[in-house]
């Protein structure tokens, strides 16, 4: 489980652990030693080769696997086989995956580690701020969000401007916080600045250690990791787009990315097409607020083209879960008009079986209601904000 200080709203690519863990072992972080196996066939060759005990992990883009039942201590071979059996090519539900869960193909199988305690380490880009947080706890763990909504204090947070980069006062004056004994401070230091590294060189919006264990041999050793990468900065990580699993991703969200379009899942019923990321926010507030419950945040951009509202449309209709459709556009740079052909292309295109309700406002908003009217289709039209989300909501009460 994994802390989330900063709400980063962007679409990020995330990787698996033992990806992770192996970008954390090039830049010389000590980790368990482990092997991948993606069937039950290899799970169980591993096991065998390793020994017992062994740690059995499954390979989710999830946070909570502990909790959920993706983890396995297991003591002797009946315990593997019988977890290996119920986890692979099954779909793992944690509080961070959504109600559908995440598959997993993928197990990673490690040698335990002797833990005298336990803590968090992390670096993330503070927006607040313009600068690189980096974020330590000696409260490391599977409770670490708990620690830091009731006890913030013992979350220490250094912040380090990037054009000066990470200095040795800023790990000095971290440890000296975290009161670890001096003999393990040379391997924190290596530990937080081959962090750094791998922030600052592979263009990452958040990397955490969770939990970064002190083991009974007196080392600091990764037990687990995430990373997550800008995807605006994806054409020149050659090397670490092989890692992408597009399996563990929403299927939306990626055919989304293709198009050009923002686009965040959620788990509500109402869909919503915006044009402006402030709009979309506020789209989604005031649907809250009259009793709804978004179903994505989808802002088709300033400049929205017939081609991505009719893609749009499509991403939000390919969701079960969607039973009406809000779109709410302010006509700037794009043009009413250019919205709603592209709304009545898509509407001739798929079948849109749900109701549609429209708010226009801005440039050429005249042409585009006519030509909304003129269609035939069954779009219900919006005077305002507040009228489409109170309709948007009472047709789904009505369905």
């Amino acid at each position: 489980m994994f802390l989330s200080i900063f709400n980063d709203k962007g679409v990020n690519m995330k990787i698996h652990e033992y990806q992770a863990k192996s970008l954390l072992n090039q830049y010389n972080i000590r980790i368990p030693k482990g092997y991948i196996a993606h069937s039950k066939l290899e799970a169980m060759k591993v096991v065998e080769n390793m020994g017992f005990p062994c740690v059995i992990k499954a390979q989710v883009h999830a946070g909570g696997r502990g909790k959920a039942g993706g983890i396995k201590f297991a003591t002797n071979k009946q315990e593997a086989n019988e977890f290996i059996n119920n986890i692979i090519n099954t779909r793992l539900v944690t509080f961070q995956s959504g109600s559908e869960g995440q598959p997993v193909d993928t197990l990673l199988i490690e040698e335990p580690s002797s833990i005298k305690n336990e803590l968090y380490l992390g670096v993330v880009l503070d927006r607040e701020f313009n600068k690189v947080c980096l974020i330590a706890s000696l409260e490391g763990g599977m409770d670490i969000e708990v620690i830091a909504e009731k006890s913030p204090e013992k979350i220490i947070k250094t912040w380090i401007d990037p054009f000066i980069g990470i200095k040795s006062y800023h790990i000095g004056n971290m440890y000296s916080k975290l009161g670890l004994p001096m003999s393990l401070y040379k391997e924190f230091s290596n530990t937080v600045m081959g962090l750094y590294k791998i922030f600052t060189e592979n263009d990452v919006s958040l990397i955490e250690i969770n939990p970064l264990a002190v083991s009974g041999e007196n080392t600091i050793i990764a037990l687990d990791a995430k990373i997550v990468f800008d995807d605006n900065a994806l054409f020149r990580l050659g090397n670490i787009m092989s890692f992408l699993d597009q399996k563990q991703e929403n299927p939306r969200e990626i055919a989304a990315q293709k198009h050009n379009l923002s686009y965040i899942a959620l788990e509500g019923e109402i869909g919503c097409l915006v044009n402006g990321a402030g709009l979309a926010m506020s789209t989604m507030d005031i649907i809250k607020h009259v009793g709804g419950s978004p179903a994505n945040f989808l802002d088709v951009g300033g400049s929205a083209t017939e081609d991505n509202v009719k893609e749009a449309l499509k991403i939000i209709l390919n969701d079960d879960k969607v039973k009406s459709i809000l779109i709410n556009v302010f006509g700037g740079i794009a043009k009413c008009d250019v919205v709603a052909a592209g709304i009545i292309n898509a509407a001739k295109e798929i079948n849109i079986t749900v109701p549609l309700i429209v708010r226009l406002e801005g440039t050429n908003v005249e042409k585009g209601q006519k030509l909304l009217n003129d269609s035939n289709l069954k779009i219900i039209p919006a005077f305002d904000l507040l009228d489409a989300a109170q309709k948007a909501v009472k047709h789904i009460e009505n369905q």
